[in-house]
């Protein structure tokens, strides 16, 4: 059984795949393309997946709120990729926080030089920031 650590990293390969194909005008079977990384079915996978693509739009907004001189567009697939994983666990899903920032961190350690890792946890720690404070006036009503 693989770690959810691994799991991610699964969904970061078929997310940049995903993007590489889109971009090209290519079709393709995201079910495919999941078989190829993953034996077997796995919910925990599904359920990144699925919802990174379905709020796609609102992640990359949301990150580009907070790049610095940049773009998602700009940046290459497997960064877009580790900020839609990290933001998409912070913003959508019952992962604690720090659980979220640093698996995305640490993909983008093993990926991705230093500048774009201080970048990645700089973006997901103003959304977290961001939904902390919205939770607190959320609180204060």
């Amino acid at each position: 059984m693989k770690s959810r650590s691994e799991l991610r990293e699964i969904v970061m390969k078929i997310l940049y795949q995903v993007f590489i194909l889109k971009e090209a005008s290519v079709e393709f079977d995201i079910e495919k393309l999941k078989k190829e990384q993953l034996e077997v079915e796995n919910d925990f996978v599904n359920e990144l997946l699925y919802g990174i693509l379905e709020h796609k739009e609102s992640l990359y907004e949301k990150a580009n709120q907070y790049l610095k001189n940049w773009e998602m567009e700009r940046l290459n697939k497997v960064d877009q990729a580790i900020i839609c994983i990290g933001s998409y666990e912070l913003l959508y899903t019952e992962t604690p926080s720090i659980v979220a920032i640093n698996e995305a961190v640490e993909l983008s350690k093993k990926y991705s030089d230093e500048k774009v890792t201080k970048m990645v946890n700089a973006v997901l720690d103003e959304i977290f920031h961001e939904k902390e404070e919205g939770a607190l006036a959320e609180g204060s009503n």
